[in-house]
């Protein structure tokens, strides 16, 4: 996607300030914590500097007020820079735990390197009740991918959002674009039925289910499962490979009662071993029928102008709730009304629209 070269992360200027402890998660760390210079992070990370990046994500991710001018300046530069570039791959990845999509997107992602790709990975994990961070901490479970120069991945912590993602994720793919990332693979959290909002980030949503899981089964369910563009079960090798043959043979039966979505695309049951490298082929090229149909039908732009609103509205929730935090007042009027609604006094409904009534006065 650029022609830029790498060249090492020099000498970014940081806003004198108390440094927080580099353990400390981004998500915890006070609104002290020095800040990086905008334009300086922005040209090293365009440069090719997995480090520059890293640490704009980290800008971007943090939710102290002090980085929030900081956090905007960097975003503007993204944004100018991602109008002149032809337009990212976006995917997203999601599927119930221990479907293997770690092991899949390290798959996926080495053979798209090998291909002359440049592969961002944001894999959106749990958080940890105690500290905020990430708890599995996919990165690990990625070999193939870590050893690639051209590759860039960034587990980050749900840190309490809904929907598989975390409230930054459509920020941190910005950046990565702005970066160079001809291809964008997000994994959610991998929690159940509810994971739909990276749906509404992502040029092709793929869905992995195993067989003997149960997944087989939820092709008569609504959810996810409606939302998917490409359907793949995983772990299609040695003894599983019949009951992964299997499970596909019975989604493709489900879904066939389904009606195509409004585009009129069906979503295509595959299945993919990843260890053996089995099924790539036909993945790659249900991946590519799904770019074309998009194309063709004009979707793809359609699909980028709602996911920039999407992200307008969901920035705007968050600012508000950032807002009342921020505020001593509200945050008073908060805890005051959180303890109403614990006694019984006052309903929940009546409560949050008091406090909304505060944001006006």
């Amino acid at each position: 996607m650029t022609d830029d070269p790498r060249r090492p992360l020099e000498g970014l200027s940081m806003r004198p300030s108390r440094s927080a402890p580099p353990d400390v998660n981004p998500h915890l760390r006070p609104v002290e914590a020095s800040t990086p210079d905008p334009a300086a992070l922005f040209d090293a990370m365009v440069a090719g500097d997995r480090v520059a990046l890293g640490r704009a994500l980290t800008l971007v991710e943090n939710r102290g007020p002090s980085h929030r001018d900081a956090a905007l300046a960097l975003l503007d530069r993204c944004s100018e820079r991602v109008r002149t570039l032809p337009p990212t791959r976006r995917i997203g990845i999601s599927g119930s735990p221990g479907v293997g999509k770690s092991t899949f997107i390290d798959g996926f992602g080495v053979r798209l390197v090998d291909e002359g790709r440049r592969v961002a990975v944001l894999a959106v994990d749990p958080s940890s009740d105690r500290t905020g961070g990430s708890i599995l901490g996919d990165k690990t479970r990625m070999a193939g991918l870590v050893a690639r120069e051209a590759a860039f991945i960034r587990p980050s912590p749900s840190a309490g959002a809904l929907g598989g993602v975390a409230r930054r994720t459509r920020a941190a793919m910005l950046c990565c674009e702005a970066a160079g990332y001809d291809h964008v693979l997000v994994e959610t959290v991998g929690v159940g039925q509810s994971e739909t909002a990276v749906r509404r980030m992502v040029d092709t949503f793929v869905l992995l289910a195993q067989a003997g899981s149960g997944d087989e089964l939820q092709g008569i369910k609504r959810g996810i499962v409606e939302v998917a563009d490409l359907i793949v079960v995983t772990k299609a090798d040695g003894e599983l490979r019949h009951a992964a043959e299997s499970a596909s043979s019975a989604l493709r039966a489900a879904l066939s009662l389904w009606p195509p979505d409004e585009s009129g695309w069906r979503a295509p049951v595959l299945t993919v071993s990843a260890l053996d490298s089995l099924g790539w082929q036909g993945f790659e090229e249900a991946m590519a029928r799904h770019a074309a149909h998009l194309a063709a039908e004009g979707r793809f732009d359609r699909n980028r102008t709602e996911q920039a609103l999407s992200w307008m509205r969901e920035e705007l929730d968050g600012y508000v709730a950032d807002r009342i935090e921020a505020d001593g007042a509200l945050a008073r009027r908060r805890h005051s009304l959180e303890a109403d609604v614990r006694s019984g006094s006052l309903a929940p409904h009546r409560a949050a629209a008091t406090l909304a009534d505060g944001l006006w006065t």
